[in-house]
């Protein structure tokens, strides 16, 4: 009715009496905050705006907490996207004002922080399940079931409340409980504040979460915003600076269903197109900084923004060390990556067999697949590592030339290769003993976008049940022994693994105790991605399942360049003692010292 005053001052009245009755932590008294938001923000009344976002985001981020420990991981995945509209208004207002304001810069700083903190509370939750002790399983599904209890008390007004104090004493304490008795459990548990991500910082450093919103104002628009929060030592507040449309990026990437080719990379990593729209707003701020921990945001996981020419045509690892994490939370717990140093045995996969007969290897005892796998299979290029999957020449001297450079650094190497590297080996890693401080695989790799977005779905192709799963981490994975046989038969071969190991396999795995996995194969960074929580694929399952750093391809690499790369890589890594980063960074310049376009280098990342 456009009555604005009028409606204010209701808004205001009926706020007053929920607070009177039901309490602030009642699920309607966020709705009314939320109208009195919309309303400040139409009116552009900064202050009252800011008051109203102060208020409600405490209540928020507790309802998102608490729901994070009693949902499953798709309930909680839906009642976050309920909750949206909240968060996306604060950065939409910061975006439209294009003046700091503090308060509302430190909130989105702490948002993205959880957002991302909380998804993996499901998973870590899961292997303390899966960990083989009774006592502590029952002590979490314990916490579990008071953490629920307590959810549905808190969502009574307070009169109608029982026992939600004692409930609150006994979770705090099986809370520390857990905390003194598992490993890392104090991490899963803990929220991270932009200060504590400040304070991990040294002089020369920054960190900057990339972050992507659909842009209100104030209510919803087409258009999805992207903005970089910066921190620095000695910022008074994170500063958030607008960068640009997500219309302008795609406008110079394929679409989400299309892969990068040779020609779309070259043209992309030649250009300073991306550069302008997502850096060069940043430059200003970064003149003293030479080390810059950043975690990407939405198309961002797509891009290697350390391979991306400034307007001197030179990459930006040229004038920052650029570090890629899941979460600048990272920082705050104190997880910085060094050198190698006396570390345990390597274990490498290569030159695997794709193609397996019935006498390769033993049948199992029983059969842990199931389920149609898809009829036909398309061939492709053979010389990439993805796609089709034909025998990898150069993985095998890839392979060689790893095991070498890990022998003559003093660290045991055991390679599994041809018919052994089945996906039964594979699953075996952790089970015994402490997993391989280094993980090395040379194979071939697959991502699939989202089918519901996919223009060209293929329901008759190989690999359906893949390409065209609900599931995001059932569609990215690793090719191992055997696999063409149930690519394209739709069954494994006997009683054994199909050899397609997922990400969602991987991420049950337990790689605790390893530093460094490789990923030498296609799109192994890929996946689909999920607002600022991050990528849904191989990547996130290698983080679930504890392992440290990554390095990983975001495009389909070559076979015969890709071995060049790897071997270059570890050169530096084991022999002249770089950290990983800077080790991937050396090799890729020597890639360039050789004239090699970015098409065949800048496809590998690191994300710590």
């Amino acid at each position: 009715m456009k009555r604005f005053k009028n409606a204010e001052l209701s808004l205001l009245e009926v706020l007053q009496i929920y607070e009177n009755t039901v309490g602030t932590q009642y699920s309607d008294y966020v709705l009314i905050l939320d109208g009195l938001i919309v309303l400040y923000f139409r009116d552009n009344q900064e202050k009252k705006f800011e008051s109203m976002i102060l208020k409600s985001n405490p209540i928020l981020t507790e309802h998102l907490s608490r729901a994070s420990h009693h949902l499953s991981e798709s309930e909680f995945a839906e009642y976050t996207l309920s909750k949206k509209r909240y968060f996306d208004r604060g950065n939409s207002y910061l975006f439209r004002s294009q003046k700091q304001l503090p308060s509302i810069s430190e909130i989105s700083f702490n948002n993205t922080l959880l957002q991302k903190e909380l998804l993996l509370t499901f998973s870590n939750r899961i292997k303390i399940f899966l960990s083989g002790d009774s006592a502590i399983s029952n002590k979490l599904m314990t916490l579990i079931t008071c953490q629920r209890i307590l959810g549905q008390e808190y969502s009574k007004p307070v009169q109608l409340r029982k026992n939600a104090d004692k409930l609150e004493e006994q979770v705090n304490t099986l809370e520390k409980d857990l905390t003194r008795s598992v490993a890392g459990f104090g991490d899963i548990i803990r929220q991270v504040s932009w200060q504590e991500v400040q304070s991990a910082l040294r002089p020369g450093e920054a960190a900057i979460e990339f972050v992507h919103f659909n842009y209100y104002n104030p209510e919803p628009t087409d258009s999805v915003l992207y903005a970089a929060l910066l921190l620095e030592p000695g910022m008074k507040y994170p500063m958030f600076i607008p960068l640009c449309e997500e219309k302008q990026i795609k406008a110079l990437l394929p679409a989400a269903d299309g892969k990068l080719n040779n020609d779309q990379v070259n043209e992309l990593y030649s250009s300073d197109a991306l550069y302008r729209l997502l850096w060069a707003p940043l430059e200003a701020h970064l003149s003293d900084v030479r080390t810059v921990y950043y975690s990407p945001g939405g198309l961002l996981h797509r891009l290697n923004l350390a391979a991306l020419p400034s307007s001197a045509k030179t990459p930006l690892s040229d004038r920052h060390d650029m570090v890629m994490l899941g979460s600048t939370r990272q920082l705050a717990l104190n997880n910085r990556n060094s050198a190698p140093d006396k570390m345990p045995a390597a274990l490498v996969y290569g030159g695997i067999q794709f193609n397996m007969d019935s006498t390769a290897y033993p049948v199992q005892p029983e059969n842990r697949t199931g389920g149609q796998r898809g009829l036909s299979f398309v061939q492709s290029d053979s010389t990439l590592r993805g796609d089709s999957w034909n025998f990898l020449k150069w993985s095998e001297t890839e392979m060689d030339n790893v095991q070498a450079a890990l022998q003559q650094s003093g660290m045991g190497a055991q390679t599994i290769r041809g018919w052994q590297a089945t996906e039964e080996s594979f699953k075996q890693i952790g089970q015994s003993g402490p997993s391989p401080r280094i993980l090395h695989v040379s194979t071939h790799g697959f991502f699939f976008p989202d089918p519901a977005k996919s223009k060209n779905q293929n329901l008759s192709s190989e690999g359906a049940v893949f390409k065209l799963s609900d599931h995001p981490m059932i569609r990215s994975g690793l090719i191992l022994a055997g696999a063409n046989h149930a690519w394209k038969t739709g069954r494994a071969l006997g009683n054994r693994e199909d050899g397609i190991l997922t990400a969602y396999e991987i991420s049950q795995l337990n790689l605790s105790n390893t530093e460094l996995v490789v990923l030498s194969a296609c799109e192994t960074g890929l996946g689909q991605i999920e607002g600022n929580e991050g990528v849904y694929g191989l990547q996130r399952a290698f983080k679930i399942a504890g392992a440290k750093t990554l390095v990983m391809s975001l495009w389909q690499v070559p076979d015969y360049q890709t071995q060049e790369l790897m071997t270059e890589f570890y050169k530096k890594f084991l022999n002249e003692k770089l950290p990983v980063r800077q080790a991937l960074r050396a090799a890729q310049e020597e890639m360039r010292r050789r004239h090699y376009e970015p098409y065949y280098w800048a496809g590998f990342v690191v994300v710590e």
